[in-house]
């Protein structure tokens, strides 16, 4: 039942955010963790200078640990943006110009997951402009993925904390996959399922899981409330998780909560050491 069964992997972009960036996949090696995933690292720079690239890469292969999930530029995040791609002018530019980076980085890595933000909606922008854009910029980065033999994941978000973000539910956000894939014929867009984001939106998880785990490329848990380890909140995670299994899931789960008031290290007493290791 539940957490054993797991292959975890650690979001390095919300945990051990205490260390600096490099620092960071030896420490969830340390911690017992085995793969890693990252939100674009460089929330001013869609194409960073080589050098960082190697640098970030060399620190994952040192730390023994591998790169199972990497988002593509998304603006500030944490911060006031929630992705890139469906926003017209600079931003959509930025994001284009990230796809070929964040694939090649993906690539040299082993990585099989591209994780594309939609973005928020801009006052004054006809929303059906932004959903034109956004998905001729989720064909680019479908077909980028592709040619690495990678997934592209679409996100859905939750209303509160991104009120702005159109993708507020799991059916809008298949909704887009499914777009997505008709538009390409590949067949390689996958939704990202987050078991906080949707239990913040309210939504039936037994039922979101029933219906959509088939198209599921991705899950990323956290508790709720409180958005941190699982038992800090009231949500049954151990039993969501074993429904996937159950349902034919049997990719990441993401650990994308806040470790709270104290040491990243510290957060993972709920995850036996040994369930942690994926061989």
């Amino acid at each position: 039942m539940g957490f054993p069964e797991q292959r975890f992997n650690v979001n390095l972009s919300i945990l051990f955010t205490e260390l600096p960036l490099l620092e960071r996949p030896a420490a969830a090696r340390a911690a017992g963790f085995t793969a890693v995933e990252l939100w674009w690292p460089w929330l001013d720079s869609p194409t960073p200078q080589q050098s960082e690239l190697d640098s970030l890469r060399a620190a994952i292969e040192d730390a023994d640990v591998r790169l199972t999930g990497l988002n593509f530029y998304a603006g500030q995040l944490p911060g006031p943006d929630r992705g890139a791609l469906s926003v017209p002018g600079e931003e959509s530019e930025r994001f284009r110009a990230n796809i070929e980076v964040a694939a090649g980085l993906a690539e040299s890595l082993g990585c099989g997951a591209l994780n594309a933000l939609y973005g928020n909606r801009i006052e004054g922008v006809d929303p059906a402009e932004q959903d034109a854009l956004a998905l001729e910029n989720l064909v680019l980065a479908a077909r980028a993925a592709n040619r690495i033999g990678a997934i592209l994941l679409v996100e859905a978000l939750n209303k509160p904390e991104s009120p702005r973000y159109p993708l507020v539910s799991a059916p809008a956000a298949v909704e887009v996959v499914d777009k997505v894939n008709a538009a390409t014929g590949l067949d390689n867009a996958r939704f990202l399922m987050d078991l906080y984001h949707l239990s913040m939106n309210g939504e039936d998880l037994p039922s979101v899981i029933d219906r959509f785990a088939a198209k599921t490329g991705h899950v990323q848990i956290a508790d709720n409330p409180g958005r941190g380890a699982p038992g800090t909140g009231t949500l049954p995670l151990a039993d969501h998780l074993d429904q996937l299994r159950k349902a034919g899931y049997g990719g990441w789960v993401g650990l994308e909560y806040k470790p709270g008031d104290r040491p990243s290290a510290e957060a993972f007493d709920w995850l036996p050491r040994e369930a942690r290791r994926t061989p």
